[in-house]
C-alpha cells in the first residue's frame, strides 16, 4: 500500500469485499456470536459448527447451524473459516490437510482461538500450492513464536503477536474482575460461590 503511494498510483491494490461472502465460524461460543454479530452487517453468508445446540445460542446471527461432522462440508462451502474454539485433544490440528483441501481454492483461513488448532505442515503445503489465498493470526503454533519462520514469507500471511485482546479497556476489566473477587474473599465470600464475575484468561 505505501508503495502505491510513493508511485502515486490510484485505486490499487484492488481489494476484496466481505459482501456475499460465507464465513463457517468454527466454535459458536462467546467469541463466535461476538463475531458473527460483527459480521452480519457485512451482508455475509454465516455457518457456524458447534458441538451442540442450545436455545440460547443467538441462532439468528446464523444461516446455518452444524456440529463437528458436518466440518468438510461447510467447509466446502465456505470462503473465509475462522476458527473460535477451544483446544482440546479432539480440536488440536482440526485445520488439517483434509478441511484445507475441501476449502475453495483461494479460501482463507483466521486463527484467533489457539495456534494448535491448526496443522502447521498442512497450512505450509497450502500456502505453498497457492490454493490457500490468505492466512491470518493471532496465535502461533509455538511460544516464543520464531520470527524467522519460513511461513511469514508469504505475503498472503498477516499475524499479530496475540494482541486482539489486548486493548485499554480489556485491561481495565480485567483489573476491575481481579479487584471485585479480591473484595469479595476479603469480605468473606468462598471462591466457589463468587458469581457475576468473567474469568480472566
Amino acid at each position: 500500500m505505501y508503495n502505491c503511494l510513493q508511485q502515486e498510483q490510484i485505486g490499487v491494490p484492488i481489494g476484496q469485499t466481505l459482501y456475499g461472502k460465507t464465513v463457517l465460524i468454527l466454535g459458536y461460543g462467546n467469541i463466535g456470536k461476538e463475531l458473527a454479530a460483527r459480521l452480519k452487517p457485512f451482508g455475509v453468508n454465516i455457518l457456524a459448527i458447534k458441538r451442540s445446540w442450545g436455545s440460547h445460542d443467538a441462532s439468528d446471527l446464523v444461516h446455518e447451524k452444524g456440529v463437528n461432522d458436518q466440518l468438510l462440508d461447510f467447509t466446502r462451502r465456505a470462503d473465509i473459516i475462522v476458527t473460535c474454539c477451544s483446544l482440546t485433544p479432539e480440536t488440536v490440528g482440526i485445520i488439517n490437510a483434509e478441511v484445507l483441501g475441501a476449502l475453495k481454492k483461494g479460501g482463507y483461513v483466521v486463527n484467533i482461538a489457539r495456534g494448535g488448532l491448526i496443522d502447521y505442515k498442512a497450512v505450509k503445503t497450502a500456502l505453498e500450492a497457492k490454493h490457500l489465498g490468505g492466512l491470518g493470526l493471532d496465535v502461533a503454533w509455538f511460544e516464543p513464536f520464531d520470527p524467522t519462520d519460513p511461513i511469514l514469507k508469504y505475503p498472503n500471511v498477516i499475524m499479530t503477536p496475540h494482541v486482539a485482546g489486548v486493548t485499554e479497556l480489556s485491561y481495565r476489566n480485567m483489573a476491575k474482575t481481579v479487584a471485585d473477587v479480591a473484595l469479595q474473599i476479603q469480605a468473606g465470600g468462598d471462591i466457589a460461590s463468587i458469581k457475576d464475575i468473567e474469568i480472566v484468561n
